[in-house]
């Protein structure tokens, strides 16, 4: 670990640019956060990341109320991007919604798409919320990147606006579905996304959809039947393990 990791007292998410010299004005609620919760003071060191310019350690070099600038001054990481997996999920209730949001941005997903199903119990989710919760975890995990969060889409559009050149890795409870390793094998190097249903699962009719076009796979997670945010987060960590960046 670097010393200037070892000394700062946080990782933020800016979106200014970055760079030696460069003075960047934290948003209120960072300021707040440095001032008034870790009791930083000019001089003190954070690192700063926008998904775009690698990480930077910066210097606090002035603090008031509602505002704190840092002034960049060594790069402690080059840039580099996040597997390519898309996860795409039925929203359950707000709680493992959180966490499903903050785990998937931990386990590298890059993209986070919550989709309608027929048996989707939430009827709207909050953008904002999947938002703070996915910088959060990326400040805290050391990625480089945010992952995208996009809007709600139900789930004939989903498939029918999914690029076919992606794979789709469908979670089936069918029993008849291949292994979730040997699907992962054979993506690798791919662009994949995976797809979790609602705490009901998929309705027949749905399944039937899924099975029918050339670019899902239906997978299996086991002999167990998980829950939602769980059934994400497991199939998440095998690709991870397999064809991402834990290989």
């Amino acid at each position: 670990m670097s010393e200037e990791r070892t000394e700062a007292v946080a990782r933020l998410y800016v979106t200014g640019d970055l760079g030696e010299g460069v003075a960047v004005t934290l948003d209120e609620g960072q300021a707040h956060y440095l001032l008034h919760v870790l009791r930083a003071k000019p001089g003190n060191l954070v690192l700063l990341f926008n998904g775009r310019d690698g990480e930077w350690a910066a210097e606090i070099s002035a603090a008031a109320k509602r505002g704190v600038t840092a002034k960049c001054l060594q790069q402690t990481e080059t840039q580099h991007g996040t597997p390519d997996i898309w996860l795409a999920f039925a929203p359950v209730k707000k709680t493992p919604s959180d966490y499903l949001v903050q785990k998937a941005a931990e386990l590298g997903v890059s993209v986070l798409q919550p989709v309608f199903t027929r048996r989707t119990i939430v009827a709207r989710i909050n953008e904002e919320r999947m938002a703070a919760n996915a910088i959060e975890a990326a400040e805290q995990s050391g990625r480089l990147t945010v992952p995208q969060i996009r809007a709600g889409v139900s789930f004939d559009k989903l498939l029918a606006s999914w690029p076919q050149e992606r794979r789709l890795l469908f979670c089936d409870e069918g029993g008849d579905a291949k292994a979730m390793t040997q699907a992962a094998r054979e993506s690798r190097g791919g662009p994949t996304g995976i797809l979790t249903g609602p705490e009901g699962g998929f309705d027949p009719a749905e399944r039937a959809a899924l099975r029918a076009l050339p670019f899902v796979m239906p997978v299996s997670l086991g002999p167990r039947i998980l829950r939602a945010d769980t059934a994400a987060l497991a199939a998440l960590a095998i690709w991870q393990s397999i064809a991402g960046d834990w290989s």
